[in-house]
């Protein structure tokens, strides 16, 4: 095997597909990145069982072949070359990579042993890519962060004839928002568990792409999702498991909120919040005109703001989480939020509370995105 190629262009490809690679491989060989060139195309992929990564890209090809090579030395290698045209060559049992007047002899893996790298064939659909990686960065935070319960560790998709729902929990919170789906598969009702680690690279790597085609495999050999935009394509095992019906927690309707301009809020409950002990809640006291914050910390330490706000209903009292809210009112992507309150059975508690972007003061966004904390479980 021996190639030309151009430095930027191998740098972004093997850059590309060792980003998911696991920090602890179950085997030496899942660290590898697999080299493949012919024609005039180089294509370098990753392949963990679980998780891969492919990209191709043109290259001056004067000897087809394959080698598999330790994936990471390889980026941080491609990352250091001077700028120049770069060759790699497979001698024997080494890896020859020179640019400019660096050189560099990598030992080779065996590549015969390394597992095929799923091929995708079918496609079920397609998205706007800003608009996917827009959802993902709304939704994907509010994933639980705790391997313990790997079912509300991912990110849930539903298809339907003509749009994509991605929704996410971590019991305290639910986060969802809807996007355009282009079915090209003819199959409506799909859905797929992916793990929010694998949607939240998706969403950056695929944000600058035109369409990002998504393929649902779900058959006797396996179960997975694959994203592709461009010449890249990555694949992940869906989680298996029954994932909690957080839909019917959505209120149909609510007529008690309160608007107030995001970045106002988000910069107060920053300030307010720095008297506060770890995992404490902060007071929210909605009155027309004011929204009032209250924090009570160690030492007596203590600290109050208002900020303006427009009341539709009732005064309403609820403690809530600091950077579960901070979560919420910026993943609106709005100047304006609208901090709905929902109703229980018991007149002391106070229900979730729905945040949804507003257009302005008085007009209400789509509510395409929509994020419910709970403040029950959060009051101290």
């Amino acid at each position: 095997m021996r190639f030309t190629v151009n430095r930027d262009v191998f740098s972004d490809a093997v850059s590309f597909a060792v980003k998911l690679l696991p920090q602890r491989p179950t085997q030496p060989l899942l660290s590898g990145a697999l080299i493949e060139a012919e024609g005039d195309q180089l294509t370098v992929s990753s392949f963990d069982y679980e998780v891969s990564a492919r990209t191709s890209v043109t290259a001056d090809v004067s000897e087809a072949g394959r080698a598999l090579v330790s994936g990471r030395l390889l980026s941080e290698i491609a990352q250091r070359l001077p700028h120049a045209d770069v060759e790699l060559s497979l001698v024997e049992n080494r890896v020859e990579v020179r640019c400019g007047s660096a050189s560099f002899r990598l030992p080779a893996m065996p590549v015969e042993e390394y597992p095929q790298v799923p091929q995708i064939d079918s496609i079920s659909g397609s998205v706007p890519a800003n608009l996917f990686a827009d959802a993902i960065a709304q939704v994907s935070l509010a994933a639980s962060k705790d391997d313990v319960t790997p079912v509300i560790a991912g990110v849930q998709f539903e298809v339907s004839e003509n749009s994509l729902t991605l929704t996410a929990t971590d019991r305290y919170r639910v986060a969802t928002r809807s996007i355009d789906w282009e079915n090209q598969s003819g199959q409506s009702d799909l859905s797929a568990l992916v793990p929010s680690k694998i949607v939240t690279e998706v969403g950056k790597t695929f944000s600058g792409d035109g369409q990002v085609q998504v393929s649902i495999i779900k058959d006797d050999e396996r179960e997975l999702i694959a994203f592709t935009g461009g010449s890249k394509t990555v694949t992940s095992l869906l989680i298996k498991g029954n994932y909690p019906p957080v839909g019917r927690l959505f209120p149909s309707g609510v007529d008690n909120y309160s608007v107030v301009n995001t970045a106002e809020l988000v910069e107060s409950v920053g300030r307010v919040g720095l008297v506060l002990e770890r995992e404490a809640a902060l007071r929210f006291s909605f009155a027309e005109g004011t929204v009032t914050l209250e924090a009570a910390g160690t030492e007596s330490a203590q600290a109050v703001e208002t900020v303006d706000a427009h009341l539709v209903g009732e005064d309403m009292v609820v403690s809530l989480k600091p950077q579960f809210l901070l979560d919420g009112l910026r993943s609106t992507h709005s100047e304006f939020a609208r901090i709905a309150f929902t109703r229980t059975d018991n007149p002391g508690k106070p229900g979730p509370v729905l945040i949804t972007s507003q257009r302005s003061k008085d007009d209400a966004d789509e509510e395409s995105f929509r994020y419910l904390l709970q403040p029950n479980l959060l009051l101290r």
